[in-house]
């Protein structure tokens, strides 16, 4: 069989290894994303990662620095206003100073009076150690601070940085304008409590440089940092680093503080925070815990809110809690190649799905797994976005990987002529890998069966007959004798003009005996079928003004080598060895003696696989064309019967056959019981 070899079903070196398919679907893979990337497409997955890990790290302990006064529903209940008077705000003041606390931090407006007490609380806002808060609002001057606090060092704005989802993640620590410097509530907070430790920070925070304060370097956070893109960093802002969910430090109500019922050992040289908590006032904000589904409340006061940026920043300051660390775009991107690349090439190397289903799922744990180790020790890298490159990636190659199995498989099929059986086929593409080698099928040694068939007197027929007319009929003609062909699991290797050569017992090796003889018997069936199509067609080909022909067959079972033959512009599947030759040999040996639509001559080497299926007539050692040494034939007359004069097929009990022939007579015995047969 001799096939022209289409370039695009050519398999290429590239075909062939992992490298370039993987290094280019990487490639593909991570432009892509790295394009969508600035157009914050990934973002929102980032943050939602971001969220989920600090949900799943350890919570830190109460700070107890801290002593947060609450103004809940109850101390609004027993108040009966809102704001609460400037008396109360100043009675718990001096209780609270009472204590001698280190810093005082008021999350509360108090720009205009509220009387009563309006005096008895600018006292106590003189106090040096009281922080103050006012909003940056609209103005450049940073709003309006309270009127009685002097100096403006005291005074901090209490504005909040949120994202798109309404979450704060972000610690906005200073701001600057032309004629003011914006110092938020937190970080005026921790100056105060850190100066009496004399720790300072090492540079101006109006320059949004590195910043050395203690055992931190403070770095402003980037518009590119972790999973952020193109966010708004302006001023300088940090990540904020959560202490815990609820429980941020030791917490009692503004009544507690009134009626004096706190132990001073909570308040002694601590910072203490005052504001609302009451969900009425609704000073509150989503945080990264409010997805978590064992939070009660999802949103945060915002007093607590601010006790957590000022033990972040109190916590870097000393060296217990480090600040988030990010890298550089070009390791992000090294980084989103990378995992881009491994994801190839396990889908190149796990071939089988649930292997490769498998070892997915381990990609991706050890990705998340890496990911939050790193997010432990307070680095916050990408990781939604190379899990969808290594996803992607995967996607690509699979996809290529069955684009090359489809090209492969259509490779194989046209080598063998696309007349393979259906188990033929699925066995052979089950068997590829194997079979498959730099292109080509590699020789091996297999025992077939190997069919020849020829038209008689066809020169004549081809004669009387148009050219047209003469390819048209035998189109039909070799179109039913390949169908009996794939009926019977054979494989057509190549046509001869009006005859074919089927092998059976090919591609895939047959190596035992009840395999080898079962492809003779399907070989001789096949044959017998012939005749049996052939006694159908003549009566509709005469009908048609069509020839009426007879056919011979010649079968041969023996030693073949298969292969691919040929070079890279040119191959055919061979199937080489005197096995074939014989059977040619056979089915033009001695053409005169045709007593049938279609006379199949076997070998001995044939029949002894038969199991005496079949029966045959003798016609002896003869010699055959281009052989020196004498060849066993046998025609075969038809499956056998229980009518032994009918010689029709399967035997069921014993039979005699007696046919005269110009030799010697021969006899053919054959016992159902003992399955032997006798000649003479």
């Amino acid at each position: 069989m001799i096939l022209k070899f289409p370039p695009a079903l050519r398999i290429e070196w590239s075909d062939l290894t992992g490298v370039p398919v993987v290094a280019i679907a990487s490639l593909v893979v991570t432009g892509l994303v790295l394009s969508v990337r600035p157009m914050r497409g990934l973002q929102s997955l980032e943050l939602v990662a971001f969220d989920r890990m600090v949900q799943l790290r350890p919570q830190a302990t109460p700070d107890q620095r801290f002593l947060v006064v609450a103004i809940t529903e109850a101390d609004l209940k027993k108040q009966q206003r809102w704001p609460i008077s400037d008396q109360v705000l100043a009675q718990a003041l001096a209780n609270l100073q009472k204590a001698k606390p280190r810093v005082i931090g008021l999350d509360l407006y108090r720009n205009f009076p509220h009387e009563p007490g309006w005096k008895l609380l600018t006292q106590q806002f003189k106090a040096p150690n009281l922080i103050a808060i006012t909003n940056i609002g609209d103005t450049e001057s940073g709003g309006t601070p309270p009127p009685m606090v002097v100096p403006s060092d005291r005074v901090g704005f209490n504005d909040v940085v949120t994202d798109a989802d309404g979450v704060i993640r972000r610690n906005f620590m200073f701001g600057n304008t032309e004629t003011t410097e914006l110092y938020s509530f937190s970080l005026r907070v921790a100056q105060h409590y850190l100066a009496s430790q004399k720790q300072w920070p090492q540079a101006a925070w109006k320059d949004y440089g590195e910043v050395r304060w203690g055992q931190a370097i403070f770095t402003p956070l980037q518009t590119n940092a972790g999973g952020y893109q193109n966010v708004d960093a302006d001023a300088y802002q940090i990540l904020l680093n959560y202490r815990a969910a609820r429980d941020v430090s030791p917490q009692v109500t503004l009544t507690q503080i009134l009626d004096q019922q706190v132990d001073p050992a909570l308040i002694k040289d601590k910072i203490v925070l005052i504001g609302t908590t009451a969900p009425s006032l609704k000073d509150e904000f989503f945080t990264p815990y409010s997805s978590a589904a064992w939070v009660n409340n999802p949103n945060m006061p915002g007093v607590l809110i601010h006790a957590q940026m000022v033990s972040q920043i109190l916590d870097a300051v000393s060296g217990d809690r480090p600040l988030f660390w990010f890298w550089p775009e070009w390791a992000e991107i090294l980084w989103i190649a990378s995992w881009s690349v491994v994801g190839g090439a396990v889908a190149w190397i796990m071939r089988q799905p649930f292997t490769l289903a498998l070892s997915g799922i381990l990609l991706l744990g050890v990705l998340t797994g890496s990911t939050f180790g790193i997010f432990l020790h307070q680095g916050w890298v990408p990781v939604m976005t190379p899990t969808i490159a290594a996803v992607m990636t995967v996607g690509l190659v699979v996809s290529y990987r069955a684009q090359q199995a489809q090209r492969q498989q259509k490779t194989v099929m046209t080598l063998l002529g696309q007349n393979t059986s259906p188990e033929i086929a699925a066995a052979l593409w089950s068997s590829r890998d194997r079979l498959l080698k730099s292109g080509k099928l590699p020789g091996q040694r297999l025992t077939t069966t190997v069919l020849f068939t020829d038209i008689k007197d066809f020169s004549t027929v081809s004669e009387q007959m148009s050219p047209e007319a003469l390819l048209n009929w035998l189109n039909e003609y070799l179109s039913v004798m390949t169908q009996e062909v794939q009926t019977h699991h054979g494989i057509i290797n190549k046509f001869t003009g009006d005859g074919l050569m089927a092998v059976f017992g090919v591609p895939v090796p047959r190596t035992s005996a009840a395999e080898i003889a079962e492809d003779a018997k399907q070989a001789v069936a096949c044959a017998l079928a012939f005749g049996d199509r052939l006694r159908e067609l003549n009566p509709g080909w005469q009908a048609r003004g069509l020839p009426v022909v007879q056919m011979r067959a010649g079968i041969f079972t023996g030693p073949v080598v298969v292969g691919s033959l040929g070079g890279k512009n040119r191959l055919e599947y061979g199937v080489i060895g005197d096995s074939v030759n014989i059977a040619s040999r056979l089915e033009s040996c001695e053409k005169d003696r045709h007593v049938d639509f279609c006379r199949v001559l076997i070998a001995q080497e044939t029949l002894e696989h038969l199991n005496q299926q079949f029966a045959v007539e003798a016609w002896g050692p003869l010699a055959l064309k281009g052989k020196q040494q004498m060849v066993d034939v046998y025609r075969v007359i038809g499956w056998q019967t229980p009518d032994a004069e009918a010689i029709a097929p399967a035997l069921n009990s014993p039979t005699l056959v007696t046919i005269e022939m110009p030799q010697e007579p021969f006899v053919a015995q054959v016992d159902t019981e003992t399955k032997t047969v006798d000649s003479h």
